[in-house]
């Protein structure tokens, strides 16, 4: 394999087109971790359609994909606001700026979710949807006179060294998008397998740097949402930031080897590690989100006269409730009769009551526990 000319002070505007060599398809080690993933993978999509509705917890698991990309980014928020800012959109709109990035990482998953499901291909229009969204601009690729550097964070050894200098020049980032845009889009002229080009593909974005903040977070979405155009997720509920994070060295010590060296299979590997074991994160926190969901429904229709299945899933359908969201489902809107409701549901310990200001809010602690684990 040819080794690129890299020079981490010179835009690399020798980035490889893709497709890389064509021995990555032949290599058994690649081809023994891509049986193991997609067989994980799969799984997720028959664990999801489990779910009594299969929509219910999209957004909680969202969530956390949300909150755990941004911290990859280094913007942290505490579970208590963000939960608290989604269960009510009043507060969504006083949230911090953190809580904001999470939010509009989120509400950027699903806008691209959505283009590409009527486009059925993802377009730079549909990338540049997903990065406005996530960044709350309305820029674009970035001018080839934008000296963006990659350099290293305050917290590592020789701080603001600079890293890698991505591609730069008239025209460069938008020939190198065209070009990866090509190669997951047509299966004719590029036939690997969905999963190997999701994870080539993920590394050629990031190498890319198209814009001039925002590239993790969007990549990470359209890893997923390729995903989900292939047919290989039915829902983009992988929870892929988390292994991300916890392996953080090794994500970017493979990412600059790719670079520097060319190599190609670490990457694969190590990216094909990332699904199986997200898919294996994901199944176990379907399973004990049902398994605690079927469990407070016994407990509370033993305990409630009006407890249902419908009220059980509201509950469960985020972290933070508000008497609204069990009025709605129970048909009913007088805040007297909410309030005698709640403090059933309190009562009963499926629910605990926090002040914030001249609002209250319920949390559903054993929701908060799963997702938290």
């Amino acid at each position: 394999m040819t080794k690129p000319k890299f020079d981490r002070n010179t835009p690399f505007n020798d980035l490889p087109l893709l497709p890389p060599s064509a021995e990555i398809d032949d290599d058994s080690d690649i081809l023994k971790k891509l049986v193991s993933a997609s067989r994980a993978l799969a799984t997720v999509n028959v664990n999801f359609m489990r779910l009594p509705n299969p929509y219910m917890l999209v957004n909680t698991i969202a969530l956390q994909e949300a909150k755990t990309s941004t911290e990859i980014e280094n913007i942290f928020t505490t579970e208590d606001e963000l939960y608290k800012a989604v269960s009510d959109n009043k507060s969504e709109e006083k949230a911090d700026l953190a809580v904001k990035e999470v939010l509009r990482y989120r509400e950027a998953l699903w806008a691209g979710y959505h283009a590409m499901k009527e486009t059925k291909i993802l377009n730079l229009q549909s990338v540049l949807s997903i990065f406005r969204q996530i960044k709350n601009t309305t820029s674009g690729i970035r001018p080839p006179q934008a000296n963006v550097l990659i350099k290293r964070g305050q917290s590592e050894l020789r701080p603001g060294e600079v890293i890698y200098t991505p591609p730069r020049g008239n025209e460069i980032v938008e020939r190198f998008m065209d070009n990866l845009l090509d190669y997951l889009n047509d299966n004719k002229n590029y036939p690997s397998d969905p999963l190997i080009k999701m994870c080539i593909a993920h590394y050629q974005f990031e190498a890319i740097h198209p814009f001039q903040d925002g590239n993790g977070r969007t990549g990470r979405i359209l890893n997923l949402i390729y995903l989900v155009q292939t047919g290989l997720l039915n829902q983009p509920v992988l929870y892929l930031s988390k292994y991300i994070i916890v392996n953080k060295s090794d994500y970017y010590y493979n990412l600059g080897a790719v670079t520097q060296l060319g190599s190609w299979k670490n990457w694969i590997l190590f990216m094909l590690d990332a699904v199986e074991n997200t898919s294996a994160l994901t199944n176990h926190l379907i399973n004990e989100i049902l398994e605690q969901m079927e469990s407070t429904l016994n407990y509370g229709k033993s305990k409630i006269k009006w407890y249902t299945k419908e009220v059980n899933e509201a509950i469960f359908s985020q972290p933070y409730i508000k008497p609204k969201t069990i009025g709605k489902v129970l048909g009913r809107s007088s805040r007297t009769t909410l309030s005698k409701l709640m403090e059933e549901l309190v009562a009963a310990k499926i629910l605990t009551p926090k002040k914030d200001g001249s609002e209250v809010y319920y949390l559903n602690d054993d929701l908060i526990r799963i997702l938290a684990g």
